[in-house]
């Protein structure tokens, strides 16, 4: 199949239609964009089949996994945001000090306007319309942009999203490297990038021309500490799971393992029956194992296996032509191998051993900060230890990737694996402006003029006493600087505007 590209000559007309939309609020109205969001659930519920096929010729994805990992959690997002939209958008009101009793102070959630979504090949519909989820429940226009390499789902969301959004709001565009230049040349809102680091420099030098804020959904290595109390056999089939879920192609997915030498041998004593258990005996014949997303990926993923000098314990089995890569644990790798140098993306699992857990967190904070981090221990002060003393986008303890299906919990990284956060209420603020309102009454003016020049110090230590808080920690000396006169005047102005208030606002 190939994936036709957008022309580069229509981008003019697309983004002005887009702008001109937004500038009509045409995307403003909550029970418009409730429509759109009951639209997208729709496109994802009545073509549950054409996606799931074109995610099992893009990465042989089973259904389960099509669904639990992609499409499901879109459709869910999507119902908690029609659900909570009203109370999202509401004007929050919030606490002012004396001085502001008359004013109105308030925060909007207004749309940022007309934002770029760019998604990654490896969950190619989640990465591009579960952010849309939060664009349009936020009243922003969009465009989308799939990932080239999936072509299968490129195509099908192409062909499927205009049959249910609404094109005036709402575009899909493909390409490749000519078509992402070119558009990333345009001024937008908002742009949201998945991908890798090195492609999220160059999405922020573009954005930067614009002064545009920007989204990125990165990776990097995350790793697993286990600790020597843990019920082996459990964590073996965690471990694999997670590993081979897509192959190894996920963002999140548990790069490497940290371990003392005993506790490795306890782990791989468990390792080739929990393969079996999930995949039986030849893993290459299973429906439920996906494959690698292209050869030069492939060949990327089987050269680490060639040049790592640790010891390949369990799997190594490839197949250049099947694009297949057998769940791979390697032993004893040095803190310096091949295998530890760059995000692995892949059903690979070195296993790096340390003496303790001190020296597993100092080996972690020697690196960049991880998109996640898995620790596995009974002792709670171990735990605590471990987060105490290192940094990550999330965490998950004694299991993997499952933070990132709880929407109500924010999912992002954190210094080169990412910045900013997205799901449920989140993806929703990413879009959003919160705009500060205050507004003043004119019968408060007599209360006011206090702040006009000439200025006098009387008004000064009144309006100062007004605004600003005392420090609890201030020393009894300065405690007593305040002259009766200036507490005397204040006293007024509270009985003032509390009659005024009475009178005027109701």
């Amino acid at each position: 199949m190939t994936l036709k590209y957008t022309d580069v000559s229509e981008f003019p007309q697309i983004i002005e239609e887009l702008q001109s939309s937004f500038s009509n609020n045409l995307t403003r109205p909550l029970n418009y964009r409730k429509k759109q969001l009951e639209q997208l659930y729709n496109l994802l519920d009545e073509n549950e089949q054409e996606f799931c096929e074109a995610l099992y010729n893009d990465l042989h994805k089973h259904k389960t996994e099509s669904l639990l990992g992609e499409i499901n959690m879109i459709k869910q997002d999507c119902l908690d945001a029609i659900e909570h939209l009203d109370e999202w958008t509401s004007p929050e009101y919030v606490e002012v000090g004396l001085a502001h009793k008359l004013n109105r102070c308030h925060i909007r959630k207004d749309p940022v306007g007309l934002v770029l979504i760019v998604g990654a090949w490896n969950y190619p519909v989640n990465l591009v319309l579960l952010p849309l989820v939060g664009a349009i429940a936020a009243g922003c226009t969009a465009i989308i942009k799939p990932s080239e390499l999936a072509i299968n789902t490129a195509t099908t969301i192409d062909a499927l999203l205009p049959k249910y959004l609404d094109q005036k709001a709402y575009k899909c565009i493909n390409g490749g490297e000519t078509e992402m230049t070119n558009l990333l040349k345009y001024k937008f809102d908002h742009i949201f990038f998945t991908g890798s680091g090195a492609i999220g420099k160059k999405i922020m030098l573009a954005a930067s021309k614009h002064l545009t804020p920007v989204t990125l959904e990165l990776g990097g290595k995350s790793p697993v500490i286990l600790d020597e109390n843990i019920n082996f056999s459990v964590t073996a089939k965690r471990l694999i799971w997670a590993k081979s879920f897509n192959s190894g192609q996920t963002c999140i997915a548990p790069d490497y393992i940290l371990c003392t030498k005993k506790t490795q041998k306890a782990l791989l004593k468990e390792i080739p029956k929990a393969l079996k258990d999930q995949f039986g005996d030849d893993i290459q014949k299973s429906p439920d194992y996906a494959r690698i997303i292209n050869q030069r990926h492939f060949d990327r993923l089987a050269k680490l296996l060639e040049k790592t000098k640790g010891n390949i314990v369990v799997g190594g089995k490839i197949d250049r032509d099947d694009l297949f890569i057998e769940p791979t644990f390697v032993e004893n790798v040095p803190k310096n191998d091949r295998l530890m140098e760059d995000e692995i993306f892949g059903p690979i699992f070195p296993i790096v051993t340390v003496d303790n857990i001190e020296e597993a967190v100092n080996f972690i904070n020697e690196k960049e900060y991880p998109l996640s981090l898995y620790p596995f221990s009974n002792d709670n002060s171990t735990i605590q230890y471990i987060l105490n003393n290192t940094r990550s986008g999330g965490v998950t303890v004694n299991d993997c990737l499952i933070h990132a299906t709880v929407p109500t919990l924010p999912f992002g990284g954190t210094g080169a694996s990412g910045m900013g956060a997205y799901h449920g209420r989140k993806s929703f603020e990413v879009f959003t402006h919160k705009r500060s309102v205050l507004t003043s009454p004119f019968f408060s003016e007599k209360l006011l003029e206090g702040r006009y020049a000439p200025y006098k110090e009387t008004n000064y230590n009144i309006l100062n006493w007004l605004l600003f808080s005392k420090p609890k920690f201030t020393n009894k000396r300065s405690r007593g600087k305040w002259k009766i006169k200036n507490i005397f005047g204040v006293l007024c102005i509270i009985i003032v505007a509390y009659v005024l208030k009475k009178k005027f606002i109701k």
